[in-house]
């Protein structure tokens, strides 16, 4: 029988953890045509998060712990979890139930039908409208600064064939952005649409700085336009400021006892540039970051213990 991989990475998911894998294990037993490994990658959770993950282990070999040494982020962890599964194919699938485990049946049609690589598309969420809007806007700015086009509105959610496993474990990415990953292999890729409940048992680990991370660097990864966009604003902000000196020169000339040009306008004038300035050598760092990640080589988590490999 095929071999199907669920990859959950965990984080304080206490309330989640047994959950998720006593419904992963239901839909597998209805299925019945498939072997199935149940992966957890574990980022030192400080709860009881471990102890349930070692319970579950020791009652079923179909479980699989990756306990790492500490926190390495929402980005690194997941990624990794996908580069240990054996199966013939992975599936990532989020501990919180926001991703339905229902899907799984869906995935693995599509996969049996031809595709290498199968999406889950959130069309609606049970978040508030208003977070759901600023996702879509996301989504469809980096879709439009990249290279490649890519996957709106999918969260990593999906199946991934063995083959396209094997491509993430070459890839050198110390900080790799999964959805822009699956779009630069450029393999087709079904999708399936769905609605995301509201999390309803733990709280979310996301705050702004994780959504901010993740966000730029979608757009760092995989776009040079905002880099060019700082010559484009320089070259515009030099033609206005001479037609402005132009401006003013033609009218102190023509009405030079009246006209007083005053502070005001280059007070204003200082802190436009000055601004301009400061979010360009912003942009400008965060490209510099990515590289100075990039050239340190460290590894994108280090394991304290793997149990039933």
């Amino acid at each position: 029988m095929k071999k199907i991989s669920i990859v959950t990475p965990c984080f304080n998911e206490e309330a989640n953890a047994e959950a998720i894998y006593s419904k992963v294990k239901e839909i597998f037993q209805k299925l019945g045509a498939y072997e199935y490994e149940h992966i957890f990658i574990d980022n030192a959770s400080v709860d009881g998060t471990q102890a349930i993950l070692r319970k579950m282990a020791a009652a079923d070999r179909n479980v699989k712990v990756i306990l790492n040494t500490r926190n390495f982020g929402h980005i690194r962890s997941p990624f990794y979890g996908l580069t240990q599964a054996m199966g013939d194919a992975a599936i990532l699938l989020v501990a919180d139930f926001q991703d339905p485990p229902e899907l799984i049946i869906e995935f693995l049609k599509q996969w049996e039908a031809g595709y290498k690589v199968v999406l889950g598309i959130k069309t609606n969420s049970g978040e508030s409208g208003f977070m759901f809007g600023v996702r879509k806007f996301y989504y469809n700015l980096v879709d439009g600064l990249s290279e490649v086009r890519i996957n709106k509105n999918n969260t990593g959610f999906g199946l991934y064939d063995k083959e396209v496993i094997a491509q993430f474990r070459k890839l050198d990415e110390p900080y790799p952005f999964l959805r822009g990953l699956v779009s630069e292999l450029g393999y087709e890729a079904a999708k399936v649409e769905y609605f995301q409940p509201a999390r309803k048992r733990g709280i979310t680990k996301n705050n702004f700085y994780t959504l901010y991370d993740i966000g730029m660097l979608g757009i760092i990864n995989h776009s040079k336009v905002p880099l060019r966009l700082a010559i484009f604003a320089g070259a515009f902000f030099a033609a206005l400021n001479l037609i402005v000196a132009l401006g003013y020169l033609v009218y102190k000339l023509a009405y030079w006892d009246s006209f007083y040009l005053g502070i005001a306008p280059v007070v204003i004038g200082l802190f436009l540039f000055a601004s301009v300035q400061l979010i360009f050598l912003g942009v400008i760092g965060e490209y510099i970051g990515a590289i100075y990640t990039h050239t340190l080589k460290r590894p994108l988590v280090i394991e304290k213990e793997r149990i039933n490999f």
